[in-house]
This record gives C-alpha cells, structure tokens and sequence, in this order.
C-alpha cells in the first residue's frame, strides 16, 4: 500500500507531457469526465485539466480536482503502469464526491488499466472488444 501523500512523481506536470498523451495517447469519455492516457513503464501518474468551461468558480474547480486526486491515490497500486489525464466536463459541476469517484473508476476500467474489464492497455483500434466467435448468437425467433 501507499502512503496517503500524492507525491510530484505520481503527478503529470509538465505541458510536454500533457501534450504527449493527448496526442498519442488514448481516450475513452463519459459526459462527466475524459480519460487520455499512454502506457508506459513507470507508475501511474495522474494529471487533471478542469477549466473555467466546467466550473467558472476555482472552490467548485478545486472540489472536482481534490476529489478525483483522492481517487487515483486510493486505485494507484491497482493500475497499469502509464500516463493517465482525466478532464473534466461541465457535468461535473453538478455531479457529487461519489458520482466524480465512480465516473473515474468506470473509465479506468474500460482502458483496461483496472483489473477487472479485461480490456488491453493498448493502442488497438476501437473501444469494444472483438465478439468471441464461440459464443452463439441467439435466435430472437422473428423471421
């Protein structure tokens, strides 16, 4: 386990590497919030891009950020090694502590990052997995 702290080298800080991830990284989205992320070989790290756009006031910018920090911290020795940037979007204004923790949880399942969607951390084309040919599809018994 970590300790509580979120220390500068679990943060993504610098624009260069922003700029990175959201060029070359991926990107799965919710109408709350955006994931972009890269994999790579060191821990996680976390960066948030909330703008004025979401909340025009810096408490209700500051609460969806503190929130979001607190969940990365809490999943980090559960994610993939890489680069992830979370965005906000205006929708999260209005969404609570739990909404935000669960939307940021969903998201870093379905890239895969979390051990529980199955999905690769990879750059494949598509979001959805291939359908698994030994799997009959049902009869819907019109015709």
């Amino acid at each position: 386990m970590t300790s509580a702290r979120f220390p500068r080298n679990a943060r993504v800080r610098a624009k260069s590497d922003f700029d990175r991830i959201f060029q070359h990284g991926r990107r799965v989205a919710l109408p709350v919030l955006a994931l972009h992320w890269q994999s790579s070989q060191d821990a996680p790290r976390l960066g948030l891009a909330v703008s004025r756009k979401v909340d025009p006031r810096a408490v209700g910018r500051n609460r969806i950020k503190r929130v979001l920090r607190d969940t990365f911290r809490r999943l980090r020795d559960e994610l993939a090694a890489g680069d992830y940037v979370v965005v906000a979007r205006p929708p999260a204004a209005r969404a609570d502590a739990a909404e935000l923790a669960a939307a940021l949880r969903g998201l870093l399942q379905r890239c895969g990052a979390l051990g529980t969607s199955g999905l690769p951390l990879t750059s494949a084309p598509g979001t959805m997995p291939a359908a698994s040919p030994s799997v009959p599809i049902p009869d819907s018994g019109r015709g």
